[in-house]
């Protein structure tokens, strides 16, 4: 297929623009809430959606949706999007339940993009429109996707992507090393936010509600707005292909036992679990006493072994994190979501399903980031990632 060659320059000059010298900064930091919830389709668990993921990394699983609101098309034109919240892909593109068109027929780029996930589907045409976060917080000439056809996203609108820009590496076909400027990276150089900063942060599940806010999306500053221990970042990982993503190197003990040694992995919040390789896996369920449940397919504890469960040590850069006995399972609460009995104890921690040294050794999924504020930097010379305690981190809600 050939494309107007006006819709490639401006493009390309859109995305290389971005990278120019910061304006005036209007705000320090931009927050917009989050609501978090367990969505089902085809029947499907989220240990099965979990294991699909990883078969191929580079492919989404928006099973533990986190989601916010957003308005495109600026101006008059101005609609709001409920957008799923994804830290592994680059790219923001809407269209899924409610139709987008460009705000102004000259926006639209006629350049196709197909994104496969797991358990989704996305195709489209890129175009540059207006990405309105909050009232007087927008993006103009932001480059999104404006779907076609969807399949496995509604009641969603699409998806808000705030993983590292090198993941829209690829995505033209003619020209496969193009990069799009991120929504942080945007919002930081037309002078939006102070930092090209993005944080995230979720309170465990409650009996309150399965679906609630309770989750904030921060763009610019690294604090929110409640208590947090100190932020120690850690280098982005040089492994492929975890470099790709929010990768990290770190290793994992339990008591004087070494589950993991030092090696990469991702923090994906669309993970539902932590997923380690098999040898660690093999090794935590040695030493916890844990044995597989097969109507759930996670690991099963007793009462007595839960009682005698020990912290799990996540050593990322010069910081441990203990993730706390009751951070390591299910929520009783909910155990009727994954066939479990009303009292059975399940543990998170699942199996990659494939020994270390693969270039991705461990997931961090979104029921460690229950436990610890994450903050990722964008756009910095050193890009990083850092971990934080939460007035949440030793909460006892889910036994």
């Amino acid at each position: 297929m050939m494309f107007p060659a006006a819709s490639l320059w401006t493009l390309l000059a859109l995305s290389i623009s971005i990278t120019g010298s910061p304006v005036e900064v209007r705000n320090s930091r931009i927050i917009l809430p989050m609501t978090s919830g367990l969505h089902f389709s085809n029947g499907t668990k989220p240990v099965q959606r979990d294991d699909a993921r990883l078969i191929d990394v580079t492919l989404d699983n928006a099973y533990v949706v986190s989601s916010v609101t957003i308005g495109v098309g600026g101006h008059l034109h101005t609609a709001s999007y409920h957008l799923i919240v994804n830290t592994a892909s680059a790219i923001t593109w809407i269209g899924a339940n409610r139709p987008y068109s460009p705000s102004s027929p000259a926006f639209n780029t006629w350049l196709p993009i197909t994104i496969e996930y797991p358990y989704s589907f996305f195709a489209g045409i890129l175009c540059t429109d207006t990405i309105e976060i909050t009232d007087g917080d927008a993006v103009d000439g932001m480059i999104i996707g404006a779907a076609t056809r969807t399949w496995g996203v509604v009641p969603f609108d699409g998806m808000l992507g705030i993983g590292p820009r090198s993941l829209s590496r690829g995505l033209i076909p003619t020209q496969p090393e193009t990069t799009f400027a991120t929504v942080t990276e945007s919002l930081f150089m037309q002078g939006s936010i102070s930092l090209p900063l993005v944080g995230l942060f979720f309170k465990p599940s409650s009996m309150d509600s399965v679906d609630l806010d309770n989750g904030m999306l921060i763009f610019g500053d690294e604090n929110p707005d409640f208590d947090i221990g100190n932020i120690a970042y850690t280098p982005r990982t040089s492994i492929m292909p975890a470099s790709d993503y929010w990768g990290i190197d770190q290793s994992i003990e339990y008591g004087d036992t070494e589950i993991l040694p030092l090696t990469s992995g991702i923090v994906d919040s669309g993970m539902t679990f932590i997923l380690i390789a098999s040898d660690a896996y093999e090794m935590y369920k040695h030493v916890t006493g844990a044995h597989p449940d097969p109507r759930t397919g996670m690991l099963s504890l007793t009462p007595r072994q839960y009682r005698a469960l020990l912290p799990l040590e996540f050593h990322i850069g010069e910081e441990t994190y203990n993730l706390s006995p009751d951070g390591q399972i299910w929520p009783r609460f909910l155990n009727y979501m994954i066939q479990g009995s009303e009292s059975g104890i399940y543990l998170v921690i699942k199996s990659l399903d494939r020994p270390t040294g693969r270039g991705i050794d461990f997931c961090l999924g979104y029921v460690f980031l229950q436990r610890f504020y994450s903050v990722f930097d964008a756009f910095s010379a050193n890009p990083s990632v850092g971990f934080a305690t939460t007035p949440w981190t030793d909460a006892e809600t889910n036994f």
